[in-house]
């Protein structure tokens, strides 16, 4: 079971993550396995040949990871990024990116994460056989 629920992982954004509204995201979904996490298209988010800039997939890549770790930890603010790593596969089209974050593993103090990004296709589809990224990421969680 969550211990942070949709609404209070976006009301907590809304009041302390300021960026998330910069770049659209909304928590889709929490399961046992990960979170959803999709960043709303804006035409601030194309770079030169008109893709998705990669650092608003990093943006996004580590607010999937931040929520993962909410929903399994409740809302401990403080649990922080150590590192992240991306490595982008192939040119995301001009529209929403999607993000699926799951453990690797999860520890008293470090959450290590996966992370695939998605282009939302025509009709909202993910086509989950062609990623556009793929990110790692270790989170520090805060002594209780």
């Amino acid at each position: 079971m969550a211990k942070i629920t949709i609404a209070e992982f976006h009301e907590l954004s809304a009041q302390r993550l300021p960026f998330s509204d910069l770049l659209g995201l909304e928590l889709q979904s929490i399961d046992e396995t990960g979170i959803w996490m999709r960043a709303r298209y804006n035409d601030n988010f194309l770079r030169p040949g008109g893709t998705v800039a990669g650092p608003v997939m990093m943006g996004l890549a580590d607010a999937a990871v931040y929520a993962l770790v909410l929903s399994r930890i409740g809302p401990v603010e403080l649990a922080v990024t150590t590192s992240l790593n991306i490595n982008f596969l192939r040119k995301p089209r001009a529209g929403d990116v999607l993000a699926r974050a799951t453990p690797l593993k999860f520890g008293k103090r470090l959450v290590v994460a996966d992370v695939v990004l998605y282009s939302a296709g025509d009709n909202d589809n993910v086509d989950t056989d062609n990623p556009v990224a793929h990110a790692t990421a270790t989170y520090s969680i805060p002594p209780a």
